[in-house]
């Protein structure tokens, strides 16, 4: 049975639906060896149903990589883990956490925060279908339950399951009255409830997720728990990985700036557009990088305006860092 280590998710960045898929995973990987890429979550339907080569298929350069899935049928689960695991995943999470109307209508993602019982049934199917660790990513509660408790029973069935590593993101879900943007936003954090979990279970992988933005927030949470996860603050600003490898690691970062990122990322960019994959497609993870430099809003302007065009190549993208580069130099001059 493969295993997880407390140093595998010391940092990783999160699932996010129609963020990270495969071009977004590539372009992070470029700037960190290190970080623990993660999937955008795909329900079991899609994975046991659906085309499953463009659903699951992921380049090499990409690991480790998790799946995510949402579900909550443990043999539907077991059967989606094992087709998974022929892809090469270095691990499957379940989704414990999405509070959308999509997931409500299918009784899984944050759900499941009120059915710990169910959840322990779908880790351990997954645990017996597959040589693959196994972990959950879950809120410390929704609407009315008391967080403690729903974490702590929640936590409870996972690890009795086998859970390898619990994903804990320090809000509750609201699973009505609020939109998923306001789920990230609005219910308080509690951070010092996943820093009591993690106390209770000293043995098991604990990573902390939500309103995480800095370098300085990782190592402050990474006093108390095995990993941090983070969001958006990596898809918006893209270079915060650059610091990841040398400053939670000790190893020294991949490349040496955004400049060298979009270098290194550009025989991707080709080859994906000789398979007529559209520029637009690529260059929309990358609206974040040089965030707070001069020429960052000309460059983003150029690539959003742009890159969506009909034929749009590799040029369109060279050009945009071009405006960069010039803006720059010419504020050090």
């Amino acid at each position: 049975m493969k295993s997880l280590t407390k140093q595998d998710i010391r940092f990783s960045t999160a699932p996010m639906m129609e963020w990270t898929d495969r071009h977004c995973r590539f372009f992070h990987r470029l700037m960190s060896r290190r970080a623990r890429l993660y999937t955008e979550m795909l329900t079991t339907g899609a994975v046991i149903f659906g085309d499953r080569d463009r659903l699951l298929g992921f380049d090499a350069a990409e690991r480790p990589l998790a799946l995510q899935l949402g579900g909550s049928d443990p043999a539907d689960l077991a059967k989606a883990a094992r087709i998974a695991a022929a892809f090469g995943y270095a691990e499957i999470n379940l989704n414990v956490g999405c509070p959308s109307d999509r997931v409500q209508n299918g009784a899984f993602g944050a759900c499941l925060m009120l059915r710990p019982d169910l959840v322990g049934d779908c880790v351990k199917a997954m645990k017996d279908a597959v040589d693959l660790p196994i972990t959950v990513k879950c809120r410390i509660g929704v609407d009315d339950q008391e967080p403690r408790t729903a974490l702590f029973t929640l936590a409870e069935r996972a690890v009795a399951a086998g859970c390898d590593a619990l994903i804990v993101h320090a809000r509750k879900a609201w699973l009505s009255g609020l939109s998923p943007k306001e789920n990230r936003d609005v219910p308080p954090l509690d951070y010092g409830l996943v820093y009591e979990l993690k106390r209770a279970y000293a043995d098991l992988p604990i990573a902390i997720n939500g309103g995480i933005a800095t370098i300085e927030d990782m190592r402050a949470h990474l006093a108390h728990v095995d990993g941090v996860m983070i969001g958006r603050a990596a898809y918006h600003e893209p270079e915060l990985l650059l610091r990841v490898d040398p400053e939670l690691f000790g190893e020294a970062a991949p490349l040496a700036d955004g400049f060298a990122a979009v270098e290194a990322f550009i025989p991707y960019v080709e080859a994906q557009l000789r398979r007529g994959e559209r520029l637009s497609n690529m260059t929309r993870h990358m609206l974040g990088l040089f965030a707070g430099k001069p020429g960052a809003r000309a460059f983003r302007r150029r690539l959003a305006s742009e890159a969506a065009r009909p034929g749009a190549g590799v040029e369109t993208l060279l050009s945009a860092v071009d405006e960069v580069r010039r803006m720059a130099e010419a504020a050090s001059a």
